[in-house]
């Protein structure tokens, strides 16, 4: 008797219990969400796995009960990847999930019908669009989880990777399903990817890198000041507001100070050196100017963790590397977190890189120069 049902049936709950513990732990919903998808894909209607078991499904309805799982699964790893990049849903998210739904409901009632029978590759094609967003849906979580949680370079790694090449494999569910030769050797890589991801997921939650993406400072300050505020130069600032950087201040800089950084202070450097050359005073974090979409969720962490004050200088070289509709965009969105949480934000413009209308546009969200 073969063991690769059950090893697969084996990695699929290692692998849930490995996200179980990170919501426990975290009590974050977009980890629930995770979990609760990862639950659902441990209990899935495959007869392959749920046969030796000696679980049955009714045959008349194994067809669309083996469907429903792939389209609860996607559903809930979108849903909670995108929690994981942007913290907070937009709009468009929401109607992307609304036509991912509805588009799930008719492919469901179209198995219900006689539809597809015509067809000569009928299994395929039934299970072509459930297999199709259910491995998309691991591949962007991936995706999400290596560019914007896991540490890079580090046994998290496969975590997200365990996770991409699961959704790769299930891409090709609907062609080999019914290939004895090929099917067990897919579910046994399955049982590999998903025993990677709970390695690297078990990793990362019990003994996470030493260098996180974000930081608590070590005390709490009360905001000495609220607003937005735009300056030609630091030196300006300091005059105007001289205890601006004795609050728990987060600096975006394209020059990081050469002085010991202040407790707290926290420094995210503009540069295009790679995140793993960190200062010895772990302090400041090189990002990408090109990665402005990590940026903001890095500096969204921090704003909620405590820090009370944002100070920015780098605003012309993410318009240089991004251009200045992407850069502004950043820009408002970072300023309208920070007034939300009742904080301040200060950016350092040089009115001679920008044209006077692009000027005008910041100083009518940020005020008049000082």
């Amino acid at each position: 008797m073969s063991v690769i049902p059950y090893i697969n049936f084996l990695s699929r709950w290692l692998l849930f219990l490995a996200a179980l513990y990170k919501t426990t732990k975290t009590k974050e919903k977009r980890w629930g969400l995770i979990t609760i998808a990862l639950f659902i894909n441990a209990l899935d209607v495959e007869s392959y796995i749920l046969t030796p078991l000696g679980v049955s499904i009714k045959p008349e309805a194994y067809e669309i009960a083996s469907k429903i799982p792939n389209f609860l699964i996607a559903g809930l790893l979108f849903w909670g990847g995108i929690q994981l990049k942007k913290e907070r849903s937009e709009f468009k998210d929401v109607v992307a999930l609304g036509v991912f739904a509805v588009a799930a409901y008719i492919w469901l009632f179209l198995l219900a019908t006689e539809f597809f029978e015509g067809f000569k590759h009928s299994f395929a094609i039934k299970a072509s669009f459930p297999s199709f967003v259910f491995g998309v849906s691991l591949i962007y979580v991936g995706y999400v989880l290596r560019n914007y949680v896991i540490s890079k370079n580090t046994l998290e790694e496969l975590f997200p990777w365990g996770l991409i090449l699961l959704g790769a494999i299930n891409l090709t569910y609907p062609f080999i399903r019914n290939i004895e030769s090929i099917a067990p050797v897919a579910f046994l890589l399955a049982a590999v990817f998903r025993l990677m991801a709970a390695v690297g997921a078990l990793k990362f939650v019990i003994y996470p890198s030493e260098i996180a993406v974000f930081e608590t400072p070590k005390q709490q300050k009360p905001p000495g000041i609220k607003g937005t505020f735009i300056f030609k130069s630091k030196e300006d600032l300091e005059k105007v507001i001289p205890d601006f950087f004795k609050q728990n201040v987060i600096m975006i800089t394209r020059n990081p100070p050469k002085e010991k950084v202040p407790e707290n202070t926290l420094v995210y450097w503009l540069t295009k050196i790679e995140q793993s050359s960190i200062k010895s005073d772990g302090k400041i974090y090189p990002v990408s100017p090109t990665r402005i979409d990590i940026l903001i969720h890095l500096l969204t962490k921090n704003l909620e963790s405590g820090y009370n004050a944002v100070y920015m200088d780098g605003f012309e070289y993410l318009m240089i590397e991004n251009g200045f509709e992407s850069a502004v965009k950043f820009l408002f969105d970072l300023k309208d977190r920070v007034i939300s949480e009742g904080k301040v934000i200060a950016l350092i413009i040089d009115p001679r890189t920008l044209t006077e209308k692009q000027m005008a546009l910041l100083e009518r969200e940020f005020g008049k120069r000082t």
